[in-house]
């Protein structure tokens, strides 16, 4: 009988634990952007809204020589500037828009302005008492 031949079937602890290991090393690396995920998504789609929102100011100011007091102006009458003003595609609530100056009757430059949810985004304008305010204005 030949002694130390023999087959060793199945895997050590040792190397189970360092399996075991690396998976959760991957994890803690992945995982992070996989929660973070819908949340960008829904910050892109609140940029995107909010860069719709700016083109149909333009193309209204430049109808108009003014921009309007509500963004409703940009859906109504035969101009038709954007098929329907975006909301927030998670609260469902209308963005933030501020002519100015402020009293009209004409204005001259405005401010839209949503919260972002991602809070290491790279657009974020404040960020004072983390606020996450991303803004798009009129001199931009």
């Amino acid at each position: 009988m030949l002694f130390g031949l023999h087959k060793q079937k199945g895997f050590t602890l040792l190397e189970l634990l360092i399996v075991v290991v690396i998976i959760g090393i991957l994890l803690l690396l992945v995982l992070p952007n996989l929660i973070a995920g819908p949340a960008r998504a829904r910050d892109a789609r609140r940029k995107a809204d909010l860069r719709s929102i700016k083109d149909g100011l333009e193309q209204y100011y430049n109808d108009n020589s003014n921009y309007p007091a509500a963004l409703s102006a940009l859906t109504a009458g035969s101009a038709g500037y954007i098929p329907s003003v975006p909301q927030d595609p998670k609260t469902g609530k209308d963005y933030t828009y501020t002519p100015a100056p402020a009293g009209g009757p004409t204005y001259s430059s405005y401010t839209v302005q949503t919260t972002l949810e991602y809070e290491n985004d790279k657009d974020i304008k404040s960020n004072a008492n983390n606020s996450r305010t991303y803004e798009i204005t009129s001199s931009q």
